[in-house]
């Protein structure tokens, strides 16, 4: 089945670190399902609820940016495994409790500990590809995301229906605990098994750094500011449409409640298909030019979403095709502008940063999921919808200005700067 011993370890890595990231959206999406019935059964009014989400997303996102070198110290096996078990831990007694506190301090620890998931799974991950399919690994891997959403949602519902809201957190803990313990065996480097990879480009010194490098010191690598930027300006996007749609089209269009459910997928079903096809794109069409790839995926996305609105009078197949072509152009990039690229920032030059730099972008990036709200609502009620659409087309806009700008001082560093768009013969 494995032509050599090289592959059979790095499909194990890479379906291991599939699953275990898909894990954790089992222990976020119980909270979206279940509460109805924190408000009914313990009289916890909307305000305090929309509290609950800030408690998981606030240190989700402000944490993968003050917590990244962890995982380049104590390496990406251990701090990846560890979060996990911590996160099922902190919600595995979620259900045994009817206190808002006590759920805010859950939620709390258990966004704290996914912060440094996603960079870990990266920072290890990247370690086990040579440069040339790097985008093409990382852009089939960014499914994960998608998928699990997915399956956390189900199993959520699956749980509430068949048994009651407090079982949502239990079962979904226990899986996330097990995968973290496979984590903490399994998900090696090659440095850890002492391999060599063919094709990759070696640091002169990234591996003996001890990860010391601050959070000021790492806004200061070329490139990486630009590319948090725009990770900002995608993601906000992004949940302005997981949020808003299903309203949109049921108020403006007029769909059906029904309609508007089904169809609001219609952008996350893009966004699975675009985060496995762009990293293969631009490995193969823009070699040498990854952020060029990305910008023009961005800039198609503003396209998309532009075209959708003018266009949301002629009828669903329209809009079916436009608000699919939006979700593939934005969510497409997310796994290499998040992943790829921040990856082989944080290790050129000598450093040893990669789960830092990919934290430091992420988690900027995460900040829009929780300012999402407030600002799209306050544009809703002063601009109406169309206020809503042109501020999502305008900041895809500056997202596909932050990646030409990073292009730009790519260029103008080329040869002093070995980035992974700089294929390895």
């Amino acid at each position: 089945m494995f032509s050599s011993p090289l592959q059979r370890s790095q499909t194990i890595i890479f379906l291991l670190g599939w699953l275990a990231y898909a894990s954790t959206y089992l222990l976020r999406k119980p909270l979206g399902v279940v509460k109805t019935d924190l408000e009914e059964s313990l009289s916890i009014p909307k305000t305090q609820l929309g509290w609950l989400d800030t408690a998981l997303l606030l240190p989700y996102a402000v944490m993968q940016m003050l917590l990244g070198p962890l995982g380049d110290r104590f390496g990406p096996r251990r701090t990846f495994g560890t979060c996990l078990l911590l996160s099922a831990i902190s919600m595995a007694t979620f259900g045994s409790w009817s206190n808002f506190w006590m759920f805010f301090f859950l939620l709390f620890i258990n966004g704290s500990a996914q912060a440094q998931c996603w960079p870990n799974c990266i920072k290890c991950l990247g370690s086990w590809y040579p440069d040339s399919v790097r985008n093409s690994m990382f852009g089939m891997f960014g499914t994960c995301a998608f998928a699990g959403g997915i399956m956390g949602t189900s199993l959520a519902v699956y749980l509430q229906t068949s048994y009651s809201w407090r079982s949502a957190f239990f079962l979904p803990s226990i899986i996330v605990a097990i995968l973290g313990a496979v984590v903490l065996m399994f998900f090696t480097t090659p440095e850890e098994q002492n391999v060599e990879i063919p094709g990759k480009m070696q640091s002169s010194a990234s591996s003996k750094s001890s990860g010391n490098t601050t959070w000021l010191q790492m806004w200061k690598i070329p490139m990486l500011p630009e590319v948090a930027v725009a990770v900002f300006c995608l993601k906000v996007v992004r949940y302005c449409m997981y949020m808003w749609l299903p309203m949109y089209l049921l108020n403006a269009l007029k769909y059906t409640k029904a309609q508007a459910g089904m169809f609001s997928t219609t952008f996350e079903i893009g966004g699975v298909l675009g985060s496995a096809v762009i990293g293969i794109v631009i490995d193969r069409y823009f070699k040498g030019r990854s952020l060029a790839g990305t910008g023009y995926s961005i800039t198609l996305s503003a396209v998309s979403l532009l075209a959708f609105y003018l266009t949301s009078s002629w009828g669903i197949v329209f809009n079916t095709v436009f608000m699919f072509l939006a979700g593939v152009f934005n969510c497409g990039p997310d796994s290499i502008l998040g992943g790829s690229i921040p990856n082989e920032l944080g290790e050129m030059d000598g450093r040893n940063a990669a789960a830092a730099a990919v934290g430091l972008v992420n988690g900027f990036g995460s900040v829009g999921t929780f300012l999402e709200g407030p600002i799209i609502g306050l544009i809703s009620a002063h601009y109406g919808w169309s206020g809503m659409f042109y501020m999502m087309i305008g900041l895809s806009g500056v997202g596909a200005l932050a990646v030409l700008r990073a292009l730009s001082i790519y260029n103008s560093r080329q040869g002093k700067i070995p980035l992974e768009m700089e294929e390895v013969a």
